[in-house]
């Protein structure tokens, strides 16, 4: 399966997701679905309107969850706080300073994704989803999720400023576990999004909250605009 910013049409079933054979998790639920037909099943649904699936990425303190808060109640979408789906042993591991490696964030990523798919299977036309997705290969596991289901289409919303900036951001908020130190790890492993990925909003976040917010909105809505143009 092609990603979806090298082609923005569903794989042809049948084909495994070639990034996912290299490196991207596939849990024992998502891969029933694709055995027993669930996945295939799902493709041959008649398409409509495509639902949308929006990441907003970023590394600590640029402001995702307050960005993503406001893009679900503008847009009327859930909203799915992607910390909450940490486990208990990353949190702890944050709260020490201790950087998360791969193996770390593979199970994460894709609860994430299943979880995104969830509420789309129950009825939602979107969901804003907060993720850091620091690596393209993080980014890799959501965009899979076309795969599973025809009609998403997976987005992300790149929230970047510089780490100076974002540092003191962190260092400013009170009673959260990552601290100040996760910054410059972050920073360490950030592999921004490339040119190719044009499945990627970038939005610079040194400006005023409410510049950020609306500036975010109006990508969101040309976005949206676009895609239903070319149904």
């Amino acid at each position: 399966m092609m990603l979806s910013y090298e082609n923005r049409q569903p794989a042809t079933m049948g084909q495994a997701p070639s990034a996912m054979a290299d490196h991207l998790p596939i849990s024992a639920t998502t891969y029933s679905s694709i055995t027993n037909g669930t996945a295939i099943h799902q493709a041959r649904q008649p398409e409509g309107h495509h639902k949308h699936i929006w990441l907003i990425t970023g590394p600590a303190g640029s402001g995702k969850s307050t960005v993503a808060k406001f893009i679900s109640q503008a847009m009327d979408l859930p909203y799915i706080e992607g910390d909450e789906f940490h486990p208990k042993a990353n949190v702890e591991k944050m709260s020490r300073g201790i950087p998360l490696n791969d193996a770390d964030r593979w199970d994460w990523l894709t609860a994430l994704r299943q979880e995104s798919l969830r509420r789309l299977q129950s009825g939602a036309q979107g969901v804003v989803l907060t993720c850091s997705a620091l690596k393209r290969k993080y980014r890799d596991v959501i965009r899979v999720a076309p795969y599973y289901s025809h009609n998403v289409r997976v987005h992300f919303v790149y929230l970047h400023a510089t780490e100076k900036v974002l540092l003191e951001r962190v260092q400013a908020r009170k009673g959260h576990y990552m601290g100040a130190g996760m910054v410059h790890s972050q920073f360490d492993a950030l592999e921004e999004p490339g040119e190719d990925e044009t499945d990627v909003i970038s939005v610079d976040v040194t400006g005023s909250l409410d510049q950020i917010e609306l500036e975010t909105l109006e990508k969101i809505q040309e976005v949206v605009q676009n895609d239903d143009q070319q149904l």
